[in-house]
């Protein structure tokens, strides 16, 4: 099933009604509007959506319209005879699954834009959380539609409080309240205060009308609701409310229409060469839920584009550049923001302790099992966690060989390992496209080149680089991903021993040249921004094994004191995790892999789900300790005005816990059936670590053998990385990727759906989220197998 699409179209002007309460009107309300419209735009076509209704058939609400609106199309899509909450009247009967009943909205939206221009109306059942007939609650259930919202206020006593939460919660979920409609009560007088409350304060109209005619029996009622709306819906308060909403839809599409030139004249991009982009290329995003953005389609200029969908749903296949895990719009997430903005706004931390830091520190140092962990210092992004992470490392190895100040101290790291765009962090990174042009790079440091792990043909193959064939071995080629992770069986096998045996030589070259390191800082497992490279997991372990007995070539003749397990030895050991970690790759922590304790770990991306910016760095207490003394100068003198702000810290404790959760129930385990995984995994062994992926083997298999165009592939956790045949060269300034990308941008244009994705230069990668579907990841899939087959 393609993805749930958004309501918009430029002939066509779709509202939802939304109740504060049950029996606040918003049939009446509703038969109102589609009476004034069907009679204002004589030439075009007013339609009436129930998508769900409970009770007796003959009293539905679409009979209603049939009756005092009449010449309007109406419809109800499920019909459930008890008159009851939906999900209690479909105990027992035809229960549809959520996208199915979004998949029928959006048919019939579209059937009515395709047969006329209009106005079609969506009137919801019960309240704001009236649950659907699957359970979920309305206001989660039609977010991705993107409706604008019509909100009937409870004019009856409490009223007030209800109509207020109903929008609040409505607001938290990102829609947009057009206008509040109200009956008039002398009794209780709300509309005042609603009108205040919403018109001076927000900017939102509140339109009132009479209260209908009480109820008697059914031949007067009908007589008399027919004269209360032939009295009221020709009066000013629908008038004007059509008229504001005509306007609302026509400026959202013209908004819409006019972002990317008004942001290619104003905009100063990340990542972008200006001089290479056009407003045309530039992609406008109305909004995102789940894993998808809603997404502007280009307009073709024909007579056809009124009746076409002016949004289209765009799978996020960047994971908005590697920070979503639990879905865009994430209403739990929505809602521990808002928690922590209400109870704490934003306090200083130097210090100071608040509950959601506290708890983040907490929930972190028990997830990551890491006995070597004690401390968690916390900044805003992952470039300056980084950043704060060689600080700790330099002091602390400067301080333990007697070095000076002065010293010039080095880092180990890895080929194409970038850590980050603040000043420090750059110096850790070799020359590359990245820092080639920036004033004052210095790259301080050596790094090593490595094997990298790819699917070719279906086999996964350990590729050894030209420059090192001459001290490792050739290629090795595995029959599973798990056989390459299998790092106990192939250390057994001493296939460690070269890897360690080249290390050293390379180490005792630079260090008898003069040259001092204060830390290893890499990525475990991938390499990210240096081009999604799979590294052998073996070789990484080696280098991390060789640094930490190496004191004495690092400290010139210094013994370790090996008392203490927790204590680093040899040089401190940074893993960067910030991409690598917090399950983007099927574990909580990526050096879980390695089987290897880090001294200090820095955490980002997904540790808030997507939705504020905020880092961690966990730290040993040995570590820490290289900052003790009576000087305050030689404290950590690093912070940020917003560190560890309370918002982001709520919000990363509740991503985590839920990630943390999904892991115990077992969410992914569909990923691990052999019929999906296939020799990802390989067979099934108590022995061997156990990987997923929430793509397919089948897929891997299919691109792996795409050998005239794709070089190879690997999929691990929710990332998966196509690599091109590059005629241009590899790295990131080759374009050999760019055709992939634009087919899929493309997309499905029967569906109206595409993938947004980006491009590390040969290589394209694309990202899910913790919560990507089977289903989803299907059609991603069959997309991906058609653009590369038409390349």
């Amino acid at each position: 099933m393609a993805p749930v699409h958004p309501l918009l179209w430029r002939s066509l002007r779709i509202f939802q009604v939304y109740g504060a309460n049950t029996d606040v009107g918003k049939t009446v309300f509703t038969t109102a509007l589609c009476r004034a419209s069907n009679s204002l735009w004589k030439k075009e076509q007013t339609a009436f959506l129930k998508p769900v209704s409970t009770g007796p058939e003959d009293e539905a609400d679409h009979r209603h319209i049939g009756i005092h609106a009449s010449g309007v199309v109406r419809k109800t899509l499920f019909q459930y005879d008890l008159a009851m909450s939906p999900h209690a009247a479909a105990k027992g009967k035809s229960v549809p699954l959520d996208n199915e009943l979004l998949s029928k909205i959006y048919n019939f939206a579209s059937q009515r834009a395709a047969h006329s221009p209009g106005w079609l109306f969506i009137e919801t059942a019960g309240g704001v959380h009236s649950p659907g007939p699957s359970g979920t609650t309305q206001a989660d259930l039609y977010t991705a539609l993107r409706c604008p919202v019509i909100l009937i206020a409870d004019s009856k006593l409490g009223g007030i409080t209800l109509t207020i939460s109903a929008f609040e919660s409505l607001k938290l979920r990102g829609y947009d309240v057009e206008t509040i409609l109200v009956f008039r009560d002398d009794e209780y007088d709300n509309e005042q205060y609603l009108r205040d409350y919403f018109t001076k304060d927000r900017g939102i109209p509140v339109e009132t009308l009479p209260k209908p005619p009480p109820k008697t029996n059914r031949d007067k009622d009908a007589k008399m609701m027919s004269q209360y709306y032939r009295d009221h819906s020709t009066s000013i308060a629908v008038f004007n409310t059509l008229g504001h909403l005509d306007h609302r839809h026509r400026a959202r599409i013209e908004r819409l229409e006019s972002m990317s030139s008004d942001a290619y004249k104003r905009i100063w991009y990340p990542f972008t060469q200006h001089r290479l982009i056009s407003p045309d290329s530039i992609v406008a995003i109305d909004s995102a839920r789940g894993d998808f953005f809603q997404t502007l389609v280009p307009r073709t200029g024909g007579a056809t584009d009124e009746g076409q969908p002016v949004l289209q749903p765009s799978f996020d296949g960047s994971a908005s550049w590697w920070t979503q895990g639990l879905g865009h719009g994430n209403p739990s997430l929505t809602m521990a923001a808002a928690y922590a903005a209400g109870r704490y706004g934003h306090v200083m931390f130097a210090g100071a302790i608040h509950e959601p830091a506290l708890a983040l520190t907490e929930t972190l140092l028990d997830g990551i099992k890491n006995p070597r962990l004690t401390r968690v210092f916390y900044s805003d992004n992952g470039s300056t966690g980084v950043e704060v992470a060689v600080k700790m490392a330099l002091r602390a190895t400067r301080l333990r060989y007697g070095w000076a100040a002065s010293t010039d101290i080095g880092i180990i790291g890895l080929k194409g390992g970038y850590h980050g765009d603040t000043m420090g962090v750059m110096d850790c990174a070799e020359p590359s496209t990245y820092n080639e042009n920036i004033e004052w790079y210095s790259g301080r440091g050596i790094w090593f080149d490595y094997p990298r792990v790819k699917c070719v043909r279906g086999k996964w193959v350990v590729e050894m680089p030209d420059e090192l064939r001459a001290d490792l071995e050739d290629d090795e080629v595995f029959e599973s991903l798990s056989d390459v992770f299998d790092i106990d069986s192939r250390e057994s096998k001493h296939g460690h021993r070269a890897y360690e045996a080249y290390i050293e030589k390379v180490l005792s070259h630079h260090i008898s040249n003069g040259r001092k390191f204060g830390a290893l800082l890499m990525e475990p497992v991938v390499i990210g921004a240096g081009g999604m490279e799979l590294v052998d997991p073996l070789f990484q372990r080696a280098l991390v094994n060789v640094v930490r007995r190496s004191a004495k070539l690092f400290g010139s003749g210094y013994e370790s004191d090996t008392s203490d397990p927790a204590d680093w030895s040899g040089l401190p050991v940074i893993f960067d995790e910030v991409f690598t970690g917090l399950y983007r790759l099927g574990r909580f922590s990526a050096s879980s892999f390695l089987r290897i304790e880090a001294d200090i770990s820095v955490h980002a991306k997904l540790l808030t789900g997507g939705l504020v910016p905020l880092s961690t760095t966990l730290a040993s207490e040995s570590i820490f300790k290289a900052f003790e003394s009576d000087d305050k100068a030689d404290a950590l003198l690093h912070g940020h005005s917003y560190t560890a702000h309370p918002i982001g810290c709520q919000v990363a404790v509740e991503s985590v816990r839920q990630m943390q959760a999904m892991e115990r129930g077992g969410e992914w385990d569909w990923t691990k059936h052999s019929d999906w995984s296939g020799s990802l995994s390989g067979q099934p062994s108590e022995t061997k670590p156990k990987l997923w992926s929430i793509w397919s083997w089948s897929l891997l298999d299919w691109i792996s053998s795409q050998t005239q165009l794709v070089a190879g592939t690997w999929a691990l956790g929710s990332v998966l990385s196509i690599h091109m045949n590059a005629a241009d060269g590899l790295g990131y300034k080759s374009n050999a990727a760019l055709k992939l990308q634009t087919a899929l941008l493309e997309g499905d244009r029967k569906a109206m759906w595409n993938i947004h994705s980006r491009v590390l230069g040969n290589v394209l990668y694309i990202m899910g989220s913790q919560k990507t579907t089977k289903d989803d990841v299907v059609e991603i899939a069959r997309l991906i197998q058609a653009a590369l087959a038409v390349r």
